[in-house]
């Protein structure tokens, strides 16, 4: 069974609702049948310092999530959009990221490269293109896979207030996205698996 850790990077802490949590959530539900089994981390309940380092220090939370990134086969990386971009915390994400590049694993590939990313996205403004394409760039020179169609969103009508958990019931557009986003995902992880990258 492979394993996915869903990073939802929300700026509100809980118990708030979170539209990004409820679509994290829905591609850790659509991965399940792949025998992919899931946990969801809200970030920004931790205490992760700003860096580019693995341990910053002085109560940096950041290892022990981490430790769950490096067990998992698959990341689900959640965020909103927030004047166009991801959040604050989806950025800090990524910075932390970065001191993986100067990780390998005992023969030598880049500790991430037998691992996959996907791209989940929520917002009531323009943005979700640009912030999946960032992500896709971030998450892929740190050494995720990044699947074909790994990317759903759910943007709301411009300059409203109705957000994701609003919604009466998930638009069959961002369903099926969704469900080709677990296949896709659950497929190139297991194919990681059995047949990791070549060592240098």
């Amino acid at each position: 069974m492979l394993h996915a850790i869903a990073l939802n990077c929300t700026l509100k802490p809980s118990p708030a609702a979170s539209s990004s949590e409820l679509l994290g959530q829905q591609v850790l539900d659509a991965l399940a049948p792949y025998d992919v089994r899931g946990e969801m981390v809200r970030v920004v309940d931790f205490d992760v310092k700003p860096g580019v380092e693995a341990d910053m220090g002085d109560g940096d939370e950041w290892p022990g999530i981490r430790d769950k990134v490096l067990a998992a086969d698959i990341l689900v990386f959640a965020t909103p959009t927030w004047m166009g971009h991801m959040s604050s915390v989806a950025q800090r994400v990524l910075e932390r990221l970065d001191a993986h590049l100067s990780e390998t694993d005992a023969e030598g590939r880049p500790i991430l490269a037998g691992k996959v990313a996907v791209v989940a996205v929520v917002g009531n403004e323009d943005g979700a293109h640009a912030i999946i394409a960032d992500a896709y760039q971030g998450l892929g020179d740190v050494g995720f896979s990044i699947p074909s169609m790994g990317g759903v969103y759910w943007n709301g009508e411009a300059m409203h207030t109705t957000d994701y958990n609003d919604l009466d019931e998930t638009p069959e557009a961002v369903a099926s996205t969704t469900t080709t986003l677990a296949r896709h995902a659950a497929h190139l992880a297991k194919v990681l698996s059995d047949q990791p990258y070549p060592a240098p």
